[in-house]
């Protein structure tokens, strides 16, 4: 179901045991190839098998229409044929090899057009065939992604069906099988109609960011399907791990939600420092792509320390950017902090550490409205206005908002119908429900 989804080539590590043997297999494959191609008179054994081989992998990536493409590599490439020329000893090996390339290029994805013309380079016909097989296998699998995306409308339509009657089948035995659910989206309902907390001592660096036109508009939307079923997905990015009440419709779902739920701290820790250290760098310094980089390159590198030593990676993370900021603004002739800045900078980045962080409380609120926009207006438009300090991770939050939107809609497609009868009892007033909800 995930768009994204790609087949990739498995590559072993050199130095890993198996990388070794599949290596050393591999060059004596084709150190026995080239002392056959060598020998007097040439023995074509391998090479024989090798051609069989590749027109096999060249027939599997034809189109069905393309008839006389296959009849041309039918020809060119026949097994008897090549067996009666090697037999004579006439198997002319770089011919062969030319054809292959020519009919390679015509059906290679662009994106494998310098890989073939660079096989064109090669003399050698043993490192040829080599790399020709190494193409080949990239190829394979670009027909292998093509053939899924080209099938993922079906297959998601399929799986809407399946997962939608094997949910009715146990529903049919267990009638109380929605009870978290509706527990789970009555707290959703309740949220919309409570007024969210708000920071007592907002800090400098957290007022740098302004509220985006889109958090004044979506703040007071009344309570509808939509945003309860929206605000229901939201809540579950804040799930306690210790709650086994969680809804039954979405347990298949579960870890990656929990994925996406380390994914979006991991955002909200990042544009923290990002926050703050732009309000010490100035915009000349952070207007440069560069330096911001370097400052994502030094928080991602403590992500992991984070989980379970906050502190210390925060105090990591206070140094390294002190440091860089020192380091930046002098290699461009500005200002350097002072100490009181300087001591003031490190202090607020160490705070972050703290859940109850204004800066950090801000930026969560804002990514979670960021999220529920892509809930209901899209990714891309949700991306035009983005909530104030979150600009600098457009790119991570396009990534983060693309996998929420998809898991969620899969969901509501799946279990659209269940959703609607609860809501119906949520929101009794409410018109054209399950037309609302599934237009969702």
């Amino acid at each position: 179901m995930n768009r994204d989804f790609r087949m990739e080539e498995k590559v072993l590590p050199p130095s890993s045991l198996e990388g070794k043997v599949k290596e050393t297999m591999h060059n004596a494959f084709w150190d026995h190839l080239k002392e056959q191609l060598s020998a007097i008179p040439p023995d074509f054994s391998c090479a024989l098998e090798l051609l069989k081989e590749i027109k096999e992998i060249l027939l599997s990536l034809l189109l069905p229409r393309q008839n006389r493409l296959r009849s041309d590599i039918e020809e060119a490439l026949d097994t008897e044929l090549l067996q009666q020329k090697a037999e004579h000893g006439a198997l002319d090996v770089p011919h062969l090899s030319k054809y292959i390339l020519d009919t390679m290029t015509l059906l290679c994805a662009p994106v494998r057009d310098e890989a073939v013309q660079k096989l064109e380079n090669i003399t050698d016909p043993v490192w040829l065939l080599r790399g020709i097989f190494q193409v080949l296998g990239l190829m394979k699998m670009d027909m292998v992604n093509y053939t899924i995306q080209s099938l993922q409308p079906h297959l998601q339509e399929h799986s809407i069906q399946h997962e939608r009657a094997t949910f009715q089948e146990l529903l049919n035995k267990q009638p109380s099988l929605l009870s978290h659910t509706t527990k789970w989206l009555t707290q959703a309902a309740a949220d919309l109609t409570t007024p969210l907390p708000t920071c007592p001592d907002t800090s400098d660096s957290a007022s740098v960011a302004s509220s985006s036109p889109s958090e004044a508009a979506i703040s007071p939307e009344p309570l509808s399907p939509t945003m309860v079923l929206s605000q229901g997905f939201l809540n579950l990015l804040l799930w306690d791990p210790e709650d086994e009440d969680f809804p039954e419709t979405l347990l298949t779902d579960r870890t990656q939600l929990q994925e996406l739920e380390s994914q979006l701290s991991q955002l909200t820790i990042l544009a923290s420092v990002l926050l703050v250290a732009s309000s010490f760098s100035g915009s000349v310094l952070f207007g440069s792509p560069q330096f911001v980089d370097k400052l994502k390159h030094i928080t991602k590198d403590v992500m992991e320390e984070f989980k379970s030593r906050p502190e210390e990676a925060m105090q990591t993370v206070s140094e390294q950017v002190s440091q860089e900021i020192h380091q930046s603004l002098k290699n461009m002739g500005l200002a350097a902090l002072s100490s009181e800045n300087t001591a003031s900078l490190i202090g607020q980045l160490q705070n972050i550490a703290k859940k109850e962080n204004c800066v950090r409380s801000v930026i969560d609120q804002r990514i979670h409205l960021f999220l529920k926009c892509c809930l209901v207006l899209g990714v891309q438009r949700s991306l035009l206005d983005l909530p104030g300090g979150l600009t600098v991770i457009e790119a991570e939050l396009a990534e983060l908002g693309q996998k929420f939107v998809s898991l969620t809609h899969h969901n509501q497609k799946v279990f659209g119908p269940y959703y609607t009868e609860i809501l119906k009892t949520l929101i009794p007033s409410a018109q054209a429900l399950e037309t609302e909800v599934e237009s969702l």
